[in-house]
């Protein structure tokens, strides 16, 4: 008979680099290599003809996952300020043409219908970015037809809504044409700076009590996670990372902190079984004397900026048993980071701790 083996301990960094054969801890610390290339991209002058120029529309189409998800905290944090309308569809629309900037991004080069959106752009005479790698049927539709931002440093693609989120924010700098391109493009070297010193706070090598990431995966850890956002820039953050902590195995939804608040009730009732037990083994128990398993219970995650740092913390007393997750701890108060980089920094983080609770059966 084999024992179980016992849980990994988050402080064992030799154990949970030794754990890690699918290579996601060195995966998500590729973020800021990421963006940066992106940054070389844009420096280079890839999308220069986009500088200043005053189209219809931008139509973001993104493919699945972390396209997806980077199109709508794009729209939520730029939306406003583009000097025209931003739009996420999944195809490009009929009525596209020659006023219209096109940008198809995702992860998969065969992708039927990203290579049916770039070919009928290119036709339609859209300008058409595509960040898509540069193989397949999309290297045939696009090449010499498009302004290319392929990825240039391989990620999983569970880690590449960070790279994407910065392509769509470099194109609409670019049509708002403010500043030189060697300014837009160290605008995503400081995004790139933020990402990379979040992934040295949240490297395997640093304590719990020092690591943002690991702290964040010890409090979900055996829990009913919620993910919420007081705004539409937070809530898309907050719907991206439960995403990235089902992929761990966590049990995580998303909603609007308004509609958690409303839901508390149910959400947050006591479990008569957790109450009446202690402790409780999975591994010993037999349906048929025990019952059933009681239900974990949920702790909401409220994630907030600089700026609706003070209405979150007010607005979440209404919930019994809620965290508040910023991009700067209490004590980093001389820390003064942009909206931007503070989305970008806590999508590094989530994805960490998603690692974390992975390799160590925390969602368990």
């Amino acid at each position: 008979m084999t024992a179980p083996m016992p849980l990994l301990d988050l402080d064992d960094s030799e154990g949970l680099s030794a754990a890690d054969s699918e290579g996601l801890l060195r995966s998500v610390a590729m973020g800021g290599a990421q963006i940066r290339a992106t940054a070389s991209a844009v420096g280079e002058g890839v999308i220069s003809r986009l500088a200043g120029l005053r189209p219809r529309s931008v139509v973001l189409i993104p493919g699945a996952g972390g396209a997806r998800h980077g199109a709508r905290i794009a729209l939520a944090l730029v939306g406003d300020s583009v000097g025209c309308p931003l739009l996420v569809l999944d195809r490009t629309p009929s009525w596209a043409g020659p006023l219209d900037v096109i940008v198809v991004a995702g992860d998969d080069a065969g992708d039927p219908r990203l290579v049916e959106s770039v070919d009928s752009a290119v036709r339609r005479g859209a300008e058409v970015v595509v960040a898509v790698p540069d193989e397949g049927p999309m290297r045939a539709v696009a090449a010499g037809r498009t302004m290319a931002l392929p990825p240039r440093l391989y990620a999983s693609p569970r880690h590449t809504m960070t790279r994407f989120l910065a392509v769509f924010l470099a194109v609409a700098a670019e049509i708002e044409g403010k500043g030189s391109i060697e300014d837009r493009s160290a605008v995503l070297g400081r995004i790139a700076d933020a990402v990379d010193a979040e992934a040295l706070r949240d490297g395997p090598s640093n304590e719990v009590f020092h690591n943002p990431a690991k702290s964040l995966a010890t409090r979900m850890s055996g829990r009913r996670v919620v993910l919420c956002g007081s705004g539409s820039v937070t809530t898309a953050l907050a719907e991206f990372s439960s995403v990235s902590l089902m992929g761990s195995g966590l049990n995580a939804a998303a909603a609007e902190l308004s509609e958690v608040i409303r839901s508390a009730r149910a959400l947050f009732a006591p479990d008569a079984a957790s109450r009446d037990s202690v402790f409780h083994d999975p591994f010993f128990h037999d349906p048929q004397l025990d019952g059933a398993l009681p239900t974990p219970p949920a702790r909401a995650f409220v994630f907030a900026t600089e700026s609706t740092r003070g209405e979150a913390r007010r607005r979440m007393d209404a919930l019994a048993d809620a965290d508040l997750v910023v991009a700067a701890d209490e004590d980093q108060t001389n820390v003064v980071i942009s909206e931007m980089e503070q989305v970008f920094v806590l999508a590094s983080r989530v994805d960490m701790a998603a690692a974390y609770v992975q390799l160590t059966g925390g969602a368990k």
